[in-house]
């Protein structure tokens, strides 16, 4: 599946510069053009800025000018980094030089780590701590090592000149998930809401003015071992989108355009408008399942994703849910995780728990019939503590071969398992369901 979206973006050359499609599952998809000078023959070209956490094994490289004249002879990937510690592993066995407080000392290094070992010119040997060191000399970069993460080409070339080429790479330590903001209007029958976008890299590398794509689904992954360990975001920042992003159907995935350019730097989370805020009608739904909480009843928000207002298919994300004060101020009412949710379906929120209800589940009986039959009787009181009446939807789970043989209240077979029972409750009052269950296994 993959090789379907790195074919989609090779094949797409109507953008040059940086392309970066995200998914949600926590890796990237990046295409780059650059402009580079080969000569005749045997070429060693370095590509440098990729990111440190790369999937070399992913990398599709070719020449946008000439792809028949350009042939790869080998490719590799160098992340051997400098450091501190990694030019002193490199100059065991060469002379360094190394200032403390109490002056210089040059000579062959013995050993590197917390105290070095040095040669003395004269055949002696010196034993220098770390905490004495201001400075250590070296007097050229060992080969080997780099300073920034480098993929590295062995071309044959047989168009000497300037060639422009693509080149794309899948990298981890990126990702992208959707955040909505819902405010309950006065009346609680409508719901502004709003999305947003949190993009999140982590790979190793900046892209810098990048068309930006976000994929919503979830391609399937030969799971291997990552290159390196995660790095904790540093930056977070926020901005208003300038134009909205362009959404469609895209095999069978939605993909999300950015319909302008934005840099995505290393380290950084970036927050960008999904959608700006769309008011829908919204209803409350009650429910009491007393195996999730045998006390509490549970209300939901539940809204529609059609058009007028949205009909736009919205990405797996959290809701967070308020509603305004008469001051004004908003009050935070709860929040909840969507899936993603195509258009034309319902989109169903928890809040919390309704704090003017209260349920209680008994079982008044339970009685064998033989070796594998039985019957249960069940007794579900609902209190309503508001000034207006309200139906519950009472959620019992069932077991085995069973049959309803009798209820106060009418029931719908949810599934194999699940039955509801609609309950109207007066206000400032109660309501009781009983009902007769035969079981058969």
């Amino acid at each position: 599946m993959l090789a379907l979206f790195l074919i989609q973006l090779v094949l797409s050359e109507a953008f040059g510069g940086t392309s970066v499609t995200v998914y949600s599952e926590g890796f990237g998809l990046v295409r780059e053009v650059r402009e580079v000078e080969l000569k005749k023959g045997i070429n060693r070209l370095p590509f440098v800025d990729v990111a440190a956490r790369i999937d070399p094994t992913s990398v599709h490289f070719r020449s946008l000018t000439a792809p028949e004249e350009v042939k790869i002879l080998e490719q590799n990937f160098e992340y051997d980094l400098v450091s501190p510690d990694k030019l002193l592993e490199k100059y065991v066995d060469r002379d360094i030089t190394v200032y403390t407080e109490e002056g210089d000392i040059s000579g062959k290094l013995l050993s590197p780590g917390r105290e070095i070992v040095l040669e003395t010119s004269d055949g002696g040997v010196k034993v220098v701590r770390s905490d004495v060191i201001r400075s250590i000399s070296f007097p050229f970069l060992p080969e080997g090592l780099i300073t920034r993460p480098t993929l590295v080409w062995e071309l044959e070339c047989e168009r000497p000149g300037k060639h422009k080429v693509e080149v794309s790479y899948i990298t981890e330590g990126m990702g992208w998930h959707a955040e909505y903001v819902g405010v309950v209007e006065e009346g609680e029958d409508a719901l502004e809401l709003s999305g947003w976008v949190s993009v999140d890299n982590r790979s190793g590398a900046t892209y810098e003015d990048a068309l930006l794509k976000l994929v919503a689904g979830r391609p399937h992954r030969v799971k291997g071992r990552p290159l390196g360990p995660l790095r904790p975001a540093q930056a977070v920042r926020k901005e208003a989108a300038e134009r909205p992003f362009e959404e469609r159907a895209f095999f069978e995935y939605h993909l999300y355009t950015l319909g302008r350019r934005t840099t995505l730097k290393d380290r950084q989370t970036k927050q960008i408008s999904l959608f700006p805020g769309t008011e829908v009608p919204v209803e409350k739904e009650y429910t009491y399942d007393a195996t999730e909480d045998e006390r509490h009843v549970l209300v939901r928000l539940i809204f529609l994703n059609r058009k007028p207002g949205l009909g736009f298919p919205l990405p797996a994300g959290k809701v967070r849910v308020y509603k305004r004060d008469k001051d004004e101020s908003l009050i935070f009412l709860g929040e909840d995780r969507i899936d993603h949710t195509p258009e034309d379906e319902k989109v169903k929120i928890a809040v919390g728990q309704a704090f003017d209800m209260l349920g209680r589940r008994r079982v008044l009986g339970h009685r064998k019939i033989d070796e594998h039959t039985s019957e249960e009787r069940v007794k579900v009181v609902l209190r309503n503590h508001k000034r207006e009446p309200v139906e519950v939807r009472v959620v019992e789970h069932l077991w085995g071969d069973w049959e309803i043989l009798e209820s106060t209240h009418r029931w719908e077979k949810e599934d194999a398992r699940t039955v509801i029972f609609p309950v109207s409750v007066p206000k400032k009052g109660k309501a009781e369901l009983v009902y007769r269950v035969m079981y058969r296994w």
